[in-house]
């Protein structure tokens, strides 16, 4: 999975395919400076593998 963010960091679009994710960007006219392309399966298997307890960082962040 892909996801293009803008240059404020809102996610603007998520797809499968990287080439769809860049046809989105041409469409709204967003300059390559205006937006980053994130591979999103290999960032969130890298974050869940350091995450070993997420009960207790979930609890530290609601107190």
């Amino acid at each position: 999975m892909y996801g293009l963010y803008d240059k404020e960091g809102i996610l603007r679009f998520v797809d499968s395919d990287k080439d769809a994710c860049l046809a989105y960007a041409e469409l709204f006219e967003l300059g390559s400076t205006n937006y980053c392309l994130m591979d999103l399966a290999n960032n969130n298997t890298k974050k869940l593998k350091g995450n070993t307890n997420l009960d207790q960082s979930l609890g530290v962040n609601n107190n």
